[in-house]
């Protein structure tokens, strides 16, 4: 939006869109950059297309710490029809850890076509057994059919997509475990044998029974205690052995070394060498970044790189992430939200295998500074061929406005990326209800109506999930590509895709607890033909597609040798 004089940016803050702008964007001149910057407007559907779905996470006086960790949600398409459908995660009773209610289930929605969705939970056998957490999305045993995982309180679920609309529960028989708190999953093969491994993040130790009592006792003011009084946990890896079991592998691959208050996942293969390496955010504690060394084994690099820590050299209270490459220079970059106060990190790759803090240098440290986060992604909202933001706002305390001068509720924000190595804040602008304060958490992308340009389901506890269509109005050019892998895994989860200066890979993991499953999606601008898609295998294979139109869902199956069209 360009704001031509000094009297409509005074309009334009009196109107209160502006309330929640950061300092730099409330006084000062607005970037020329931004004129020129395609909108990004959504609208919440999720009412008419029928998403109704209350995160439960049955908040009790005792403050547990589970209660404020709920909300992971999985967008994927689990019956083949060429729509995205959706799969919510959600709590139970405490203390007993049962879904001993319907409104504890965790709930599935059908993709009808056309934004509307029909919950199809009992049907498709997923309402679950325990306090959920996270969501995660992948073919496992290469059938064609889209499996889940789901992480919990100790209690981890692996459903086994029969292909007929319906999910078995496979967990013991796949020998997958139950003795942690699990908060989010992903998938991905890092041995590059064409079978997807599940890496599991734990949190840390914690029973029902816990009651410390952390506040203010003279004012009856009781909140979720800090972090430093739960003992971290090991994450873990499961090989896929290929014969529908998974072999334990934490201990072998080096990954039991590390003890962390685990909070989410993201893979990329940062350093080029061919392997998909494991970034994991840690709540106030260094974060970890595992670089997989080819042989089964993993290297935790994560001060070395520069990814464990701000500059400051201080923990920061890191939840959801994402690993992609923000700037168009070929390497993934790693994002991560925080709470107030501390801004939402971005450490740019620098090649060589190291990262440096660009929080500051792109905006983002004065952009957040004000905000809580939960969940995160880079996507081209606006197709105009850079990465842009979006982020799931709220505070971990619900009644944190009561000790600290911020918000409980926020309204989710976007970050639009102008292209030269600095974000600004397009949320106020994203729609008339895009500013609805609630205690978001999870979030999963996808372009759920196949127009090409990416929406956001997001859910919030104890209030109704949104689902935001992308309704942006500059009619930008996109593609996205959807990977089958021969002898790659089936998902192609792990291949490297380069358009011009872009690039992207497949991957089913980003934000907090959450999961992407629906292609590759790149937004091209103005351009109406692509010259050349370049798409790099995690079996080693290179396509080249020449001459591809835009404004398609292309299918691409790998061939069997490296090929160039």
């Amino acid at each position: 939006m360009k704001l031509k004089d000094k009297t409509s940016r005074r309009q334009f803050l009196a109107s209160g869109l502006g309330a929640f702008l950061p300092l730099d964007q409330r006084h000062n001149a607005v970037p020329s950059s931004v004129a020129s910057l395609s909108p990004i407007r959504f609208r919440n559907v999720a009412d008419s297309a029928g998403l109704h779905f209350v995160l439960e996470n049955h908040a009790t006086p005792q403050k547990h710490l589970i209660e404020s960790m709920a909300g992971g949600v999985a967008a994927f398409d689990y019956n083949n029809d060429g729509l995205t459908d959706v799969f919510f995660t959600n709590g139970a009773s405490i203390p007993s850890l049962q879904k001993d209610s319907p409104k504890y289930f965790n709930r599935l929605f059908r993709n009808e076509g056309g934004m509307r969705f029909t919950d199809v939970t009992e049907e498709a056998g997923v309402a679950g057994i325990g306090y959920s957490m996270g969501a995660a999305a992948g073919d496992y045993d290469n059938d064609g059919h889209v499996d889940l995982f789901v992480a919990g309180v100790f209690r981890n679920t692996l459903y086994h997509n029969r292909g007929d609309g319906h999910f078995v529960d496979v967990t013991e028989k796949a020998g997958i475990k139950s003795d942690k708190w699990a908060v989010a999953a992903g998938w991905f093969d890092y041995n590059n044998d064409g079978l997807l491994d599940l890496f599991v993040v734990n949190y840390a130790s914690w029973s029902p029974s816990y009651n410390r009592f952390c506040g203010d006792a003279s004012r009856n003011l009781r909140v979720y205690c800090h972090p430093t009084y739960f003992e971290g946990l090991t994450n873990t890896l499961y090989r896929n052995r290929g014969d529908g079991t998974f072999e334990d592998v934490s201990e072998r691959a080096g990954i039991a070394q590390h003890h962390g208050r685990g909070m989410s996942l993201a893979f990329a293969d940062y350093d080029n060498d061919g392997f998909m390496d494991i970034f994991v955010t840690n709540d106030n504690q260094e974060n970890f970044l595992f670089h997989n060394r080819g042989d089964g084994t993993f290297e935790e690099v994560g001060v070395m790189a520069g990814v464990a820590l701000l500059n400051s050299g201080k923990p920061v209270s890191s939840m959801g992430t994402d690993f992609r490459d923000y700037d168009n220079d070929g390497r993934p970059d790693i994002t991560v939200v925080d709470l107030a106060n501390e801004t939402f990190p971005l450490f740019h790759n620098l090649g060589g295998g190291l990262f440096e803090d660009a929080t500051y240098r792109t905006r983002l440290s004065v952009l957040t500074l004000e905000r809580s986060g939960w969940s995160t992604g880079f996507f081209d909202l606006n197709n105009d061929g850079w990465k842009d933001l979006f982020t799931t706002c709220s505070h971990v305390d619900d009644n944190v406005e009561m000790f600290q001068a911020t918000r409980y509720k926020q309204p989710n924000s976007i970050f639009a990326n102008l292209g030269d190595g600095t974000f600004w804040d397009v949320s106020a602008q994203a729609g008339e209800d895009f500013q609805v304060p609630r205690p978001h958490r999870g979030c999963a992308f996808a372009d759920f109506n196949n127009d090409g340009k990416i929406d956001v389901v997001v859910v919030s506890l104890q209030d109704r999930a949104e689902l935001w269509e992308n309704v942006s109005p500059r009619p930008n050019h996109w593609i996205i590509l959807k990977l089958t892998g021969t002898k790659s895994n089936r998902d192609g989860i792990g291949a490297r895709v380069r358009i011009d200066k872009q690039c992207n890979h497949m991957s089913s993991s980003c934000g907090y607890a959450s999961s992407s499953h629906f292609g590759v999606h790149f937004g091209l601008g103005k351009l109406e033909k692509i010259p050349s898609v370049e798409i790099r295998w995690p079996s080693g294979t290179v396509q080249v597609l020449r001459d591809v139109q835009a404004n398609q869902i292309l299918e691409v199956r790998e061939p069997r040798s490296s090929e160039r069209i």
